[in-house]
């Protein structure tokens, strides 16, 4: 089916920028490589392949992963850590996350990709104080690990310390003082978690590096439903307006949980690929009205 002239146009302008969280899609590469382009993108963020977190692939398989990618001309432009995320509390061994840190830079010299994204420790019985402190200094000495590598690690607004508070992120940004440190904006997660990700967004705007796109719901039985794009209470459309009128570059990467959220045991199956293009093409219908304000910011006429 022929695809139409005015979405031609706007794809031409967003398709360098959308990349999708694969295995939303599919469990094995292969899949994952097909969803994405699929919806016409270049980009990719790469989390679990075949059921396998990143950082615990043998090298031999790492540099498998880059060959094909190559060949299906798509850059990475993201790898989704465990560090420091609601299974990893800030009582867990640092030296966990600074051996992952260690695989994943060691990865992002294959795959050709420089941000790795990361959380801030939930907490496991410590004084409000000493969580602080301790989620900071964690997080510093990575990022300074990270910074030697040319890397920049990306904090999302989910779990850990400063999760669900600019006021937090900011503080974290601050004394760490790391530019290998930014953050990473999800648009859906402020409804699961109870907090207004819209107003939280306005607050980071200088300092976010990437975005992840969801959108979803709370049921009158107080759970989460996740659904297209643009269908929920996460205020997506307002998102990506403040974004690209800040003149926010980076990427949309898509995270739709729909029917699969495989670091959660929510397996993608036979058929997650196909809610995850539907999301895909919605993501794109949303970003269609700013043409005209991301031409200017990327200085195009």
């Amino acid at each position: 089916m022929p695809v139409p002239a005015e979405r031609d146009h706007t794809q031409g302008l967003f398709a360098d920028r959308c990349a999708g969280i694969g295995d939303e899609a599919a469990p094995d590469l292969a899949g994952q490589i097909e969803a994405v382009r699929a919806l016409g993108w270049s980009r990719i963020e790469l989390r679990t392949v075949e059921r396998t977190a990143l950082a615990d692939l043998p090298p031999e398989a790492v540099r498998d992963l880059a060959h094909r990618l190559r060949d299906a001309d798509l850059a990475v432009v993201c790898l989704a850590s465990r560090i420091g995320n609601w299974a990893r509390p800030v009582t867990t061994p640092f030296e966990t996350d600074l051996a992952e840190l260690e695989t994943l830079l060691d990865q992002c010299a294959v795959l050709g990709c420089r941000f790795v994204r990361v959380m801030s420790y939930p907490n496991d019985g410590l004084g409000a104080r000493e969580w602080a402190s301790q989620a900071i200094d964690r997080l510093g000495r990575l990022a300074h690990r990270a910074r030697t590598a040319g890397v920049t690690l990306l904090h999302e607004n989910c779990a850990g310390w400063a999760g669900q508070s600019a006021t937090r992120m900011l503080r974290l940004l601050r004394e760490t003082d790391s530019p290998a440190l930014r953050l990473l904006f999800d648009t859906g997660n402020g409804v699961p978690h109870g907090y207004d990700a819209a107003a939280l967004l306005r607050q980071i705007l200088p300092y976010v590096a990437h975005v992840h796109i969801k959108d979803a719901r709370r049921t009158p039985q107080g759970t989460t439903e996740y659904v297209l794009p643009g269908d929920g209470d996460a205020q997506v459309a307002d998102c990506l307006r403040t974004l690209l009128e800040s003149g926010y570059r980076g990427a949309f990467s898509l995270e739709p949980h729909l029917s699969a959220r495989p670091h959660a045991g929510v397996d993608a199956g036979t058929d997650a690929a196909r809610p995850f293009v539907a999301a895909g093409r919605r993501l794109e219908q949303l970003l269609a009205p700013h043409h005209d304000t991301a031409a200017r910011a990327a200085g195009t006429p």
